[in-house]
């Protein structure tokens, strides 16, 4: 029988979502599409036992939860910290207050089963939007941001209104932990229950970073990706499962497991390997959603269905747009922002479910509130649809003009530089001041234009396109200095060089230890990292201030250096694999100081003709 339902599930998930991908939808509405394809109400191909696989689904959300929390880095989440205050809690703020009155004045429900609603419908779906995001190359814009801000701060409000609902349960707290399982705390004083959830929620806090990350690094000496694999889904479920025996929320213990552990080493490590769990997990919980979804109350009421999508949809569009007005969004991005976002979430889905196993909303109600959430989201890609066909191209901002044309190149020398900013100006001046020439190529006009007044000989051009490279002379030359700012760029140029020039010498630019580990790859031998080598001279200056003589310094220095870059191309081989790079940098590490301590105690005691020391100079 399970494998029959298994076959099922996974044939429905195969077929349904490569149709939506390849129409450009979300793989979200392929599983709802799916789920309803095999539902009781379209093939029928399952029944009663939907409402299990919900229970087993269900984790999906709690991991999605963690990986959330691992993503929430203290440092960055400061960061950001007005645009996720600011927008978010506007966001959440006037949508709650907009639905929750208009669910009150207008259809009449009392006040506690409003705001229910309302929170549930104040949240957006972060698999949809992000997700048209990546795939409408939005991600960087500033509507992009936004939204991002806006689901963060949503996927954080889940935990508290979580929280909240059992409170305006008509059975309070014995009402949650009959929907969530049984407590082990209920019997207990409230005082004392409250002492409890603190306790444990501080012994989580504590214990993840004095006992979970240690047994983390023990499993990972023992190289066993599967070991590893199953400490972190023992992590996860133990905490989540801690919680639920106390009444609260399983996602609460997840998102807190995250939290604690987005500072480790072991970050990246846990999101690939919780990383597929949660989406297939994730995938089954929208079949069951989609599975579940009563028909025939959408027949018996198409009315009222349909008039909350709309209705929901318009004012949750108006509430998006108003703030984002007041936020001073560009018209264009605005209405992207107010559209993309307009939609119900995933976790409205469980938000009313919920509330449905605590009584805090009819069944009925419940089926048809989970049906408008599904509708809404199968609606979104359609408006985005027809804001970009009908809206954007007469209201939206202008088409920006023909993009300039490359420069005919009228001259050839055996060195080429793409990219003359800052960095490769400066390679550009030392080379011109030594009597050798370079054909310069650079993608930023207005770049060109104030380079060419101050003397410069640059040429307009995009030197990832082959038949630029060409019109500069790459069959001819002899090196190729790859200085753009973009990594991305450098790395395109130098495919198409090893592709079509593979007797050039390429000298490249790289901004950091791990835009140079993806030079390597491309056997590029001559890397330069900005940040090793000013922060060396740096480290020298700081050596001589404090009394080393200058020529042990600078000895020091080039040592250092000539370790560093030694090391580098070991670690480039180990950096995919998250264990054995931590270990292999430590390592190294380790033997890079004791290289250089032993280097120093061996001269210290020779005649090393050493420097008298010089005054700091500046650095540029």
């Amino acid at each position: 029988m399970f494998l029959h339902q298994a076959v099922i599930y996974l044939a429905a998930a195969v077929l349904c979502v490569p149709l939506t991908k390849r129409l450009g939808l979300s793989s979200v509405l392929g599983y709802l599409l799916a789920g309803i394809l095999i539902g009781p109400f379209g093939l029928a191909l399952v029944g009663e036992e939907r409402a299990d696989l919900m229970h087993f689904a269900e984790i999906g959300v709690v991991m999605m939860l963690f990986l959330i929390g691992l993503e929430l880095e203290p440092a960055q989440f400061w960061s950001m910290r007005r645009s996720i205050l600011g927008l978010g809690l506007s966001q959440m703020g006037l949508t709650t207050v907009v639905l929750g009155v208009l669910f009150t004045v207008f259809l009449g429900w009392p006040w506690t089963v409003a705001l229910t609603v309302a929170l549930a419908f104040s949240m957006s779906s972060t698999a949809i939007v992000l997700q048209t995001l990546k795939e409408r190359g939005n991600a960087r814009s500033v509507m992009g941001q936004s939204s991002f801000s806006v689901l963060l701060f949503q996927d954080i409000a889940v935990i508290p209104i979580l929280a909240l609902l059992p409170l305006l349960a008509p059975s309070g707290m014995a009402a949650s932990a009959e929907g969530l399982g049984h407590s082990q705390i209920e019997d207990l004083p409230g005082w004392l229950q409250t002492i409890v959830v603190v306790g444990v929620v501080g012994g989580i806090l504590f214990f993840g970073r004095y006992i979970f990350i240690p047994v983390l690094r023990a499993v990972a000496k023992t190289r066993l990706h599967e070991l590893f694999t199953a400490a972190s889904l023992l992590l996860v479920l133990a905490i989540s499962y801690l919680m639920q025996t106390i009444g609260l929320s399983p996602a609460l213990g997840a998102f807190l497991a995250g939290v604690v552990l987005a500072n480790s080493e072991f970050r990246h490590e846990l999101e690939s390997d919780i990383s597929p769990f949660k989406g297939l997990l994730l995938g089954l919980f929208f079949i069951g959603v989609g599975a579940s979804l009563n028909f025939e109350l959408v027949w018996e009421d198409p009315g009222f269905i349909f008039m909350l999508v709309v209705i929901v949809m318009l004012l949750k569009g108006l509430s998006l747009y108003g703030i984002g007005r007041f936020f001073r969004m560009s018209a264009d991005q605005n209405l992207l922002f107010a559209l993309g976002m307009s939609q119900i979430g995933e976790f409205a889905f469980v938000l009313v479910g919920f509330a449905q196993q605590i009584s805090l909303l009819p069944a009925q109600l419940a089926n048809q509130l989970m049906s408008v959430t599904a509708i809404s989201m199968f609606a979104t890609p359609f408006l985005l649809l027809l804001n970009d066909r009908f809206i954007d191209p007469y209201f939206g901002v202008k088409q920006k003009p023909e993009p300039r044309p490359d420069d005919v190149i009228d001259e050839q020398h055996p060195v080429i530089i793409a990219g003359f900013g800052h960095f490769g100006s400066t390679i550009g001046r030392m080379l011109r001041a030594n009597g050798i020439e370079a054909t310069v190529l650079d993608h930023d006009s207005d770049r060109v234009e104030l380079l060419r007044k101050m003397g410069f000989k640059v040429y307009y051009g995009d030197a990832t396109r082959l038949e630029m490279l060409e019109a500069a002379g790459a069959e001819k030359a002899k090196i190729f200095i790859a200085a753009v700012d973009s990594p991305e760029t450098n790395a395109r140029i130098i495919e198409t060089l090893r592709k079509h020039f593979p007797h050039l010498h390429i000298f490249a630019r790289a901004r950091n230890r791990m835009d140079a580990y993806d030079l390597i790859e491309y056997h590029v031998e001559h890397v330069y990292r900005e940040t090793l080598y000013t922060a060396v001279s740096l480290g020298e200056d700081v050596l001589v201030a404090l009394g080393f003589r200058r020529y042990t310094a600078k000895r020091q220095a080039q040592r250092f250096i000539r370790y560093d870059e030694r090391s580098l191309r070991k670690l480039a081989v180990a950096r995919h694999e998250a264990r054995d790079y931590v270990l292999t940098v430590k390592e190294e590490i380790e033997m890079q100081e004791r290289l250089l301590q032993d280097d120093l105690m061996a001269n210290l005691s020779a005649d090393d003709h050493a420097w008298d020391s010089e005054p700091m100079r500046s650095k540029t």
